[in-house]
């Protein structure tokens, strides 16, 4: 487990425990309880980034994510180049990829 506090130790096997009594099963409770925790604590400033190393919401478009998001989507569909691409060319160089 990482540093947690104990408080947000404690909100971890409260939403794992949650997750778990809805059935999902022990691995997939474990993620989701564990990305939240430390989606607030990136939110409070307790972490030293605040940048999530996610590609997003996959049901979302690719316009509505992140910078951040796209470049990480970008590294794992090996597109050279992607550090200095904007925005707008990390979406166009992705859709060519899928393509």
């Amino acid at each position: 487990m990482p540093s947690w506090s104990n408080k947000e130790e404690r909100e971890y096997q409260h939403i794992k425990k949650g997750y778990e009594d809805r059935g999902k099963d022990e691995d997939a409770a474990q993620e989701i309880a564990a990305r939240t925790v430390n989606k607030q604590r990136r939110e409070h400033d307790e972490t030293p980034s605040r940048h999530s190393q996610g590609s997003g919401n996959p049901n979302t478009s690719l316009e509505a994510r992140t910078k951040d998001e796209l470049e990480n989507i970008a590294r794992k569909e090996h597109i050279h180049g992607r550090s200095s691409m904007r925005k707008a060319e990390l979406i166009d160089a992705i859709r060519r990829k899928r393509d």
